[in-house]
C-alpha cells in the first residue's frame, strides 16, 4: 500500500502527528500466497471476500489492516503467529482480491462483512482481534457489537474515533470541522475521484497520473506481490473502496464507534504505539511534542476499555509497526494469548 495517494492517506490518518517516510522492513515479504487469491468466501450472493488462514488451534487470531491495505501487510507477523494457533487475515471489500464493495466503507459495514465472512468460512469464535490503524477502529467496533466472540485484542498504532477532532483543536487557529475537511480531506478525495474517472481507460506507467493513482513498487514486498498490488490499484473497484474508507473513517465510522462505546470488561488489550520516527531513528527517547502526547492519550483511552489493558511505545518504528518491528507485534499477540489461556 504505497503510492502518492497512500502516503497522503498515512499523513491524514496520523492527523497531525510527526510522520516519517515509510521504513524499510528487516526483510522483504515474499510469500507467493499474497500474489493471488487464497479462499474467496461468499458473504452474500455474488460478492466474495478473500480470506487467508494458516495454522490451527483456538482462539483464532484475526487481522484487520489499515486504510485500503491488503492481507500482505501482515506477512511478517501472521506466519509467526500461525506456529501457535490459527491465524486469519482478509481483504476488505474492493481491496486486494476481494470483490468490489456495494456500500460505504464504514466500520459498521466492515464489521458486518467480517462477521459474515467468519460465519460463512466456519471460523468459529473465540477470536483475538488484531488491527492496524483504521483496522483498530474496526476491531474495536467488532468487540463492542460481538462481545461474546472476542477474548483478546492487539491494537497496532490504531486510529481513534476522536483523533480528528482532538488534533483539530491543537491547531492554534481552531479550524471548524468544515475548514478541517477542506484543508485535509477534500484534496485526498478529489485525487481519488480523478483516479476513479481515469481507471476505466487505464493508466500509463511513468505519467504523473500513474504515479498518483497506482504508484511505485513498495520496498517491503517482492516483485510478484508488488505486481499484483499495482494491478489492483489500477482498477476502479480499488480506487472506489479506498475513497469510501477515506470518506468514512472520521465521519460515519467515528460516529459509529462513539455510539457503540462501552467497557470491554477484563478482555486483555495491548495497544502498541509507534514512536513515529521510523527504523532509522537513533534517538532512544520517544518524542515529547503535543501531537505525540495526544497520540499517547488516545491510545491510553483504548487501553482503558479493559481492566487488563496497556499501552506501550515500540521504539524505532513509524506508523507501520508490523513491518518496522514485526516481532513486537507477534510478541504482543502471544502475550494476549497467554493471558486468555490463564483465564480458563
Amino acid at each position: 500500500m504505497k503510492n502518492g495517494l497512500h502516503i497522503g492517506v498515512l499523513a491524514f490518518v496520523m492527523a497531525g502527528c510527526a510522520t516519517n517516510p515509510i521504513g524499510t522492513a528487516a526483510r522483504v515479504i515474499d510469500d507467493p500466497v499474497y500474489a493471488s487469491p487464497q479462499r474467496l468466501v461468499e458473504v452474500e450472493p455474488n460478492r466474495r471476500l478473500n480470506l487467508h488462514c494458516t495454522g490451527s488451534g483456538s482462539p483464532t487470531v484475526v487481522f484487520d489492516s489499515s486504510l485500503a491495505a491488503e492481507t500482505s501487510e501482515w506477512g511478517l507477523v501472521q506466519p509467526v503467529v500461525a506456529r501457535k494457533t490459527r491465524a486469519c487475515s482478509y481483504d476488505r471489500a474492493g481491496i486486494g482480491f476481494s470483490d468490489a464493495a456495494n456500500r460505504p466503507g464504514s466500520s459498521a459495514n466492515i464489521v458486518d462483512d467480517l462477521h459474515r465472512l467468519l460465519v460463512a468460512a466456519a471460523i468459529e469464535p473465540p477470536y483475538v482481534l488484531v488491527g492496524h490503524s483504521y483496522g483498530g477502529m474496526n476491531i474495536k467496533l467488532y468487540a463492542h457489537l460481538h462481545t461474546s466472540e472476542v477474548v483478546g485484542m492487539v491494537f497496532v498504532d490504531p486510529s481513534h474515533e476522536d483523533q480528528r477532532s482532538r488534533y483539530r483543536r491543537l491547531n492554534p487557529k481552531q479550524p471548524t470541522e468544515a475548514e478541517y475537511d477542506k484543508l485535509r480531506l477534500e484534496p485526498i478525495l478529489a485525487s481519488h475521484r480523478e483516479c476513479i474517472a481515469a481507471a476505466p481507460a487505464g493508466f500509463t506507467p511513468g505519467t504523473p497520473l500513474y504515479g498518483k493513482c497506482v504508484g511505485d513498487p513498495d520496498a517491503r514486498f517482492s516483485e510478484a506481490i508488488n505486481a499484483a498490488h499495482l494491478k489492483k490499484y489500477a482498477q476502479v473497484a480499488y480506487q472506489q473502496a479506498a475513497m469510501n474508507e477515506e470518506e468514512a473513517i472520521y465521519h460515519a465510522s467515528a460516529e459509529q464507534l462513539r455510539a457503540a462505546r462501552r467497557s470491554l470488561g477484563d478482555v486483555p488489550i495491548i495497544v502498541l504505539t509507534s514512536d513515529t520516527r521510523g527504523v532509522a531513528s537513533t534517538n532512544p527517547e520517544p518524542p515529547n511534542d503535543p501531537p505525540f502526547r495526544l497520540w499517547m492519550v488516545l491510545h491510553d483511552d483504548i487501553a482503558a476499555l479493559s481492566s487488563r489493558g496497556s499501552n506501550r511505545i515500540v521504539p524505532r518504528t513509524g506508523h507501520l509497526v508490523h513491518t518496522d518491528q514485526p516481532q513486537a507485534v507477534s510478541d504482543a499477540i502471544f502475550e494476549v494469548l497467554s493471558m486468555v489461556a490463564g483465564k480458563k
